[in-house]
């Protein structure tokens, strides 16, 4: 619905405007408590609290670090590209696969806890990037693992 109105006053009023679809993006600054996996994730293994895994796991995601994000937006702002882009990372994981990563950044020793999945939560979600690599020249260079690193020190400052 935001990207038809967004059209819609680009073309009444013949406006330049950029529609980017913004995945998950990850890194310092999020707060503990938003409800997001990578800071749930952290925290319970900062603290030395099981880590909560919703589902059996096997949900995938894919997760873009910030500063990969911002190179997107900007490419994106100089670009003349019109129609949505797609900014987010194509390196799908899965859940477990996500908290044995975390657990191994954080050296922490927390388990793993399994609970119900929610109603109507997807199997899959990761982006299709390939209009920002062709129109954008863009897409993520940092791993989720060096992402995770690199975020470590402000999560144990929030903690």
């Amino acid at each position: 619905y935001g990207e038809a109105l967004v059209r819609g006053y680009r073309d009444e009023h013949d406006l330049d405007v950029r529609v980017a679809r913004i995945f998950n993006t990850y890194g310092p600054r999020m707060r503990l408590d938003d409800g997001r996996v990578i800071p749930n994730f952290m925290r319970q293994a900062l603290t030395g609290e099981e880590l909560t895994v919703y589902g059996d796991g096997e949900q995938t995601r894919s997760f873009c670090y910030v500063s990969d994000l911002i190179d997107g937006l900007v490419a994106l702002l100089e670009s003349d590209v019109a129609e949505p882009v797609n900014i987010g990372s194509p390196d799908e994981r899965t859940i477990n696969e996500l908290a044995d990563e975390v657990l191994e950044v954080t050296g922490s020793d927390s388990g793993i806890t399994y609970e119900e999945l929610p109603p109507q939560d997807p199997q899959v979600r990761q982006p299709d990037i390939a209009k920002a690599r062709e129109d954008l020249g863009w897409e993520p260079q940092v791993s989720l693992r060096e992402g995770l690193t690199q975020s470590l020190s402000y999560f144990r400052t929030e903690v």
